[in-house]
């Protein structure tokens, strides 16, 4: 079993619970995520089956649409509602404030990541030694974020809508405009909506997926080919098959333009790959 299965994830549960469960109901071991959500959060999840786990990473680099909300006047040692409270405030915000420290977040921007966070630092991830009580210096990481909505506000909690690129952190967003207003910002739901083109209304729930799969009806599963909408590219015989699957750069005898491309040789489905100078095709991931 190849493919793409985009997961509505639930509250309360890992994103390695939600895999353990799809190896369970496909029958099937070779499945990864790409990009973890905390148990806290609900939403799309990406899970690449059989050999489309090779997209894992070009999965992960979309970017994404969360919606989060949030509390103003205290802070956590985990940046959400499920750390423990370290410090307090009683100043108050006002709608207007927030409305005008935001644009503040747009764009590239500078963002550290939270201590409870699976980043790894000299081999240990950094919620491991959370748990331990040990917090340590963490750099800096470039992020974009292309929008940011204030959905509601009122009585210190707040909603907003967002986008942003991979590696940016919703917990420590709002943390940051948290202490931008001189006080402190806590997530308390985060739900992410869309990752690149898969949204939640294309997503199925674990118990929808087994069900189906119980009627042997698996068009929950997205192939390769559906994902990655790129334009086609026919190689036009087998020396030109050849070198594109042994990792060689194939010179194309018409121009194209400089970007990616779906491979295909005598309509079988090859791998992706790039394209340079107009005309120097080089494969990025084979099938």
């Amino acid at each position: 079993m190849d493919g793409i299965i985009v997961i509505d994830k639930p509250k309360g549960i890992s994103s390695f619970d939600v895999i353990r469960s799809l190896r369970k109901i496909l029958k099937e071991k070779k499945i990864g995520h790409t990009g973890t959500l905390d148990p806290l959060a609900t939403g799309v999840m990406i899970l690449c089956v059989g050999k489309a786990t090779k997209l894992a990473s070009d999965l992960e680099a979309k970017d994404k649409i969360y919606s989060a909300s949030f509390d103003i006047g205290y802070s956590t040692d985990s940046y959400d509602i499920e750390g423990k409270i370290l410090e307090k405030s009683d100043k108050d915000v006002s709608k207007e404030e927030i409305e005008k420290v935001i644009p503040k977040f747009l764009g590239d921007i500078k963002q550290i990541p939270p201590m409870y966070s699976a980043i790894k630092v000299q081999g240990k991830k950094l919620y491991e030694l959370a748990r331990k009580g040990i917090e340590i210096e963490r750099e800096e990481r470039n992020v974009k974020i292309d929008f940011i909505e204030l959905l509601d506000y009122e009585n210190n909690k707040a909603t907003i809508r967002t986008k942003v690129s991979k590696g940016c952190y919703i917990r420590s967003l709002i943390y940051d405009i948290g202490r931008t207003l001189d006080t402190y910002a806590t997530m308390t739901k985060l739900r992410r909506e869309q990752v690149g083109n898969s949204s939640l209304q294309n997503a199925f729930t674990i118990e929808e997926i087994e069900q189906m799969v119980e009627k042997k009806n698996f068009s929950f599963l997205k192939t390769v080919e559906e994902e990655f909408d790129f334009d086609k590219i026919n190689l036009v015989d087998e020396k030109q098959k050849k070198l594109y699957l042994n990792g060689n750069t194939v010179k194309l005898k018409e121009e194209y333009e400089n970007k990616k491309y779906r491979v295909y040789f005598e309509n079988q489905f090859l791998g992706l790959a790039e394209i340079n100078k107009e005309v120097l095709l080089k494969g990025y991931k084979y099938f």
